[in-house]
């Protein structure tokens, strides 16, 4: 195994894929054991065929989006395989990885290992990044115009101070979200080099000064990755936006769906869920556990709650099941597959693997 490998497959072991799975499913252990009750199990069985079917297939269309975009951005260097195994392996990342670090740590190394060139590895993830934090600064104001005030649980309301931390934390994460992605568009787009020069001189003072080996690098990454997307024109940035926007839709309106299949909701219910959803995955997003685990399973019942009473616990199992665990189990299957073919190919063209710059694992 290679110094690189090694690096690399650290970050999937046995037990950062056991660690999440014993802390979400010991969190709806112990809520099953307070709440269940005998006749949740006659409501489990008459759930609606509709709307477990239209969940199932917002789950095909949003990984499916997800294969189509990643499988655009690179000009379709990637197969449909390929691109399966990419988006495969970045949710897997993403349930092993803590939330405040993410999938897309390793993603342009993934991308890298796959024959797409470094500089457009990075620049892809760069591109999807900001992407997915502009689907987020243009969508808030809009739920805000439509849910108001109920974008927040009700069950918070018994907590006026609570229920004011938590919009104040929100309304923090937005600014912090729409100041990350305007930064990364004046970075891409409008002056790089001097993004560069700054990065370098950062790493050249005194508390930063461990890091500047790394500046120096994310600053030619920057560099590279700029040159790559000022050639795409009008129609692959279309395209991209189209694809995100279907993709993180599709991601939010899940939870709406599944809590539909057990009880009625209006339109306008829908539309609470759905924004109720974007404050959630915030709290997910601060979680240092790997995936939120734990936390997902906590913070569930106080945003959706309010909609299934006593069924919420069977839901959360349900909705992790759906959106969580499936990609443990599907990313322990190709994980291994893909690593003993990807860095069996690199062992047979080691001139290769030598140019693979530490840093761009991330």
């Amino acid at each position: 195994m290679t110094l690189t490998q090694r690096n690399f497959t650290k970050h999937f072991s046995a037990p950062r894929i056991i660690l999440p799975v014993l802390l979400g499913l010991g969190v709806i252990g112990y809520m099953l054991y307070q709440n269940y009750e005998p006749e949740q199990l006659e409501t489990l069985l008459n759930a609606s065929p509709f709307w477990i079917g239209m969940t199932l297939l917002v789950l095909f269309i949003r990984d499916f989006g997800y294969m189509y975009r990643i499988r655009f951005l690179t000009d379709k260097a990637l197969n449909w395989k390929q691109s399966f195994n990419v988006i495969m392996l970045w949710e897997f990342a993403s349930c092993v990885l803590p939330s405040v670090v993410g999938g897309s740590t390793i993603a342009a190394f993934i991308l890298y290992k796959e024959k797409i060139p470094l500089g457009k590895s990075i620049a892809q993830v760069m591109v999807t990044a900001m992407l997915d934090n502009l689907y987020f600064v243009v969508i808030l104001p809009l739920i805000l115009l439509f849910a108001g005030t109920q974008v927040f649980p009700d069950l918070l309301s018994i907590n006026p101070t609570l229920r004011e931390s938590l919009g104040i934390a929100f309304f923090v994460s937005y600014l912090m979200i729409t100041m990350y992605a305007s930064l990364m568009f004046y970075a891409l787009f409008i002056n790089p080099k001097g993004v560069k020069k700054q990065l370098i001189r950062l790493g050249q003072t005194r508390p930063f000064r461990r890091w500047r080996t790394a500046l120096f690098q994310h600053a030619n990454e920057l560099l590279i990755a700029s040159k790559h997307l000022r050639t795409k024109n009008s129609a692959f940035w279309l395209h991209a936006s189209v694809s995100t926007i279907f993709v993180w839709t599709a991601r939010y309106v899940i939870i709406g769906f599944l809590i539909a299949a057990f009880t009625h909701l209006s339109l306008h219910d829908h539309l609470v869920v759905f924004s109720r959803n974007l404050v959630y995955k915030i709290v997910l997003f601060l979680s240092v556990t790997p995936g939120g685990a734990g936390m997902a399973e906590i913070s569930f019942p106080a945003f959706f709650g309010a909609f299934l009473g006593g069924f919420t616990t069977i839901v959360v199992l349900l909705y992790r099941l759906l959106t969580y665990y499936v990609y443990l189990l599907v990313g322990a299957i190709v994980f291994p597959r893909w690593v003993a073919r990807r860095f069996k190919r690199d062992q047979a063209e080691p001139a290769t693997t030598a140019k693979v710059p530490a840093e761009a694992m991330l």
